[in-house]
């Protein structure tokens, strides 16, 4: 393979690259077997397969003949290229027809309709660029490459014939949704904005609330071809900088095809790379939210397409939190933090628990034979635990594809005619569907739609456990759970922090909701450079 071959990635190595004035003099055999051999997965390959190298072609009528073959211009309706004579010179802007602000762009061609050729007759790059573009968002590439990636986000090109470079317009709009409150982090008090699918109402979100000019906001590009924008937000002057700087290079080490799944894909190429079911990053669809982990120190990783975005560092404790416990009096905050706490004990243990008294009855104390099973079932207790938690499961995937309309028939079906009937008939104990209830109520109780998840999976694992092994099982499936949680790591942070390594003072956070004043110190798992939050009148240890 010869040097040209290895350079564009491309295994056509009997078809060089053409000069672009060549291209349409190739006969049609010719140019359909050239098209057929690329195999380029980048922009930049595709340019060096055609015109082996990445500089912008001097002439109009070459430059087209590239975007035909690179971007498909002339075949995709949307991609437009619009040639006028400006001041004597050939010119083309090359945009997006769905992205472009057709307000900013008209009058940008407007106001260079009126120069002259004497206007722009010496330097005319520089001139059109520095003094006759009334617009504040401009920049310039000597890339054909970089030209057509932008394009593609949706700015702008403006071509000039002759000149090797091209001026770069950011006249683009997206395609957005209002930011309305988000479904799955609704609060009774508080506000009632949420993230959208655009990277910069997002950002905006958050600055609105953080107007510190520490707030950092690093964009870079992930994917050969999807091109997608990866933002990082972290207050410089707080959070670690050798923790920004292993998220940054991670990203930026990243060689995949693209994200079209957004933040999901990239949490799994840059944290959780295994099988581990426990989520190392904490999702939020609240601005509120991302603004308060920010001031804790935290890194922030922002996805374009995403609703969502990644709090990292995260610990289990961070999981199990909610925006609600902040919106109350410290003490009713407590409280609700001391509900969840026992829902999400209840989805993990409360059927293990309940079912090894029922294997092993001399186990549970007199007071407790309230507990049942009063009555025996034709099917065995752990069948009926796995068969109800398939059920369980069923129910909530056809409630997520369920039509709202249709949704209260459904709840209808799966409460009488499946849960009741099947105690009738004998198939299940009432036990069963009760505790298997409470279990699924502490499994929607949790916070992270993920931890509740990655609860469900450890419950069935300490279900069988029990049914195999009985005490035994429970001991030795809880003791690998929290082995499996310690040595697990989140980007170098203990997930299981401060229960383990213990913090008391940490830990007492953990279990209270303390009122403002008295949090006086960020967490120290973030390894903040500036760990206080209050001010010198405010914590007399600053007053130094």
């Amino acid at each position: 393979m010869d040097d040209k071959t290895e350079l564009t990635g491309n295994k056509a190595e009997d078809i060089p690259p053409v000069p672009p004035s060549e291209i349409k003099k190739l006969d049609e055999e010719a140019l359909i077997k050239k098209r057929d051999s690329e195999t380029s997965d980048s922009t930049y390959e595709s340019i060096l397969y055609w015109q082996g190298s990445d500089e912008i072609p001097g002439r109009m009528k070459d430059l087209k003949a590239i975007l035909a073959e690179v971007m498909g211009l002339g075949v995709s309706f949307d991609i437009v290229f619009r040639e006028m004579t400006i001041g004597g010179k050939e010119t083309g802007l090359l945009f997006m027809n769905g992205f472009i602000n057709s307000g900013v762009g008209t009058e940008i061609l407007k106001r260079l309709t009126y120069l002259t050729p004497e206007d722009i007759e010496k330097h005319a790059f520089s001139s059109i660029k520095n003094k006759y573009i009334p617009y504040v968002q401009v920049e310039s590439t000597s890339k054909l490459s970089e030209a057509i990636s932008k394009v593609m986000t949706g700015m702008s090109a403006f071509f000039i014939e002759g000149e090797q470079s091209v001026i770069m317009l950011d006249t683009r709009v997206y395609p957005s949704r209002s930011p309305d409150e988000p479904d799955t982090e609704k609060v009774v008090r508080g506000a009632r904005d949420g993230f959208t699918e655009t990277l910069l109402t997002n950002i905006n979100l958050v600055r609105r609330r953080v107007r510190d000019p520490g707030l950092h906001s690093e964009i870079m590009q992930v994917g050969r071809r999807t091109q997608t924008d990866v933002c990082i937000l972290f207050i410089d002057d707080i959070a670690d900088r050798e923790q920004v700087e292993a998220v940054r290079h991670k990203i930026q080490e990243l060689d995949l095809e693209g994200l079209p799944l957004g933040d999901k894909q990239l949490e799994e190429a840059i944290v959780n790379k295994g099988w581990h079911p426990y989520p190392l990053v904490r999702y939020s669809e609240r601005p509120d939210v991302v603004a308060s982990h920010l001031l804790e120190g935290r890194i922030v990783v922002m996805v374009d397409t995403s609703p969502s975005v990644m709090i990292m560092p995260s610990t289990f404790f961070d999981l199990c939190q909610h925006a609600e416990e902040n919106r109350q009096t410290p003490f009713m905050g407590t409280y609700l933090r001391w509900v969840r706490f026992g829902g999400i004990f209840a989805s993990m243990f409360l059927l293990p628990l309940w079912m090894l008294l029922v294997i092993h009855p001399e186990l549970k104390p007199p007071y407790l034979d309230i507990l049942g099973p009063q009555e025996n079932a034709k099917i065995p207790i752990i069948a009926q635990f796995l068969i109800v938690e398939f059920g369980v499961d069923l129910m909530r995937l056809a409630a997520v594809h369920t039509p709202t309309p249709l949704a209260s028939a459904m709840g209808l079906i799966a409460a009488i005619l499946i849960g009741d009937i099947a105690v009738k008939t004998g198939l299940f104990v009432n036990e069963v569907v009760l505790y298997m209830a409470v279990a699924a109520i502490g499994m929607f109780a949790t916070p992270s739609y993920e931890l509740g998840l990655a609860n469900r999976v450890v419950r069935l694992v300490l279900l069988i456990a029990v049914a195999l092994f009985g005490v035994k099982g429970l001991v030795i499936g809880t003791t690998l759970l929290i082995l499996m949680l310690t040595t697990h790591r989140s980007y170098n942070s203990s997930y299981l922090w401060p229960f383990i390594p213990f913090s008391a003072k940490a830990m007492g956070e953990v279990l209270f909701r303390k009122p403002v004043l008295y949090s006086r110190r960020r967490p120290a798992l973030n390894k903040t450079r500036d760990s206080s939050k209050m001010g010198p009148e405010m914590n007399p240890k600053r007053k130094q």
